[in-house]
């Protein structure tokens, strides 16, 4: 007996819905593990990148240590300059101040200057010449003072004078203007 006028159908384990569901859930699945996938590389290239941050760092911070060292090492060069500029200005102007200190009566032939002292040659007319015009500011500037006299064949006198600071005054002096130097240097 046939109740259906429609031929039956095969009825299969997988029916369309069934067969949207399963897509629906195959798609998902597939999406969870392409991000899970995605966040496992990125997790990846932050650990890299942290890595070749942190080597940089590294790297910056030793170029920053031997720039200080360097900046030093310039800063103590400028320093030396700057006392080796002084003196050489204060030995200019002392040469200077020598030298106009030789009066035009009194001729040089010869100036030779020690650590801590000062040895002349020339020639003078005479002797009360030399020590008025010469030998008196000497002796103000430096604490010995020897003079020796030789005749000249000219007539006048050739003469060799030889000045010397005390190395205690010379120490006192230099100690001073260390302390100077240092003062200055902190203002």
């Amino acid at each position: 007996m046939k109740y259906s006028y429609i031929k039956p159908r095969k009825k299969s384990v997988f029916s369309s819905e069934l067969q949207l569901l399963f897509s629906f859930f195959s798609i998902t699945i597939f999406m969870l593990m392409l991000t899970y996938t995605f966040l496992v590389f990125k997790d990846y290239r932050f650990s890299q990148n942290t890595q070749e941050i942190i080597e940089k760092r590294a790297d910056l911070e030793a170029g920053i240590t031997k720039m200080k060292a360097q900046i030093t090492f310039i800063e103590k060069e400028a320093l030396l300059y700057e006392r080796i500029n002084t003196k050489n200005t204060v030995l200019k102007d002392s040469i200077a101040n020598l030298f106009d200190l030789v009066p035009q009566r009194i001729t040089l032939s010869e100036a030779s200057l020690l650590e801590n002292g000062l040895i002349l040659y020339g020639i003078t007319p005479n002797k009360d010449i030399y020590n008025f015009m010469l030998q008196a500011p000497l002796r103000s500037i430096f604490h010995r003072t020897y003079s020796s006299f030789y005749p000249a064949a000219n007539g006048w006198l050739t003469f060799v004078s030889t000045n010397y600071i005390d190395e205690d005054e010379l120490a006192l002096t230099s100690s001073k203007s260390e302390m100077k130097e240092e003062l200055d240097n902190e203002n």
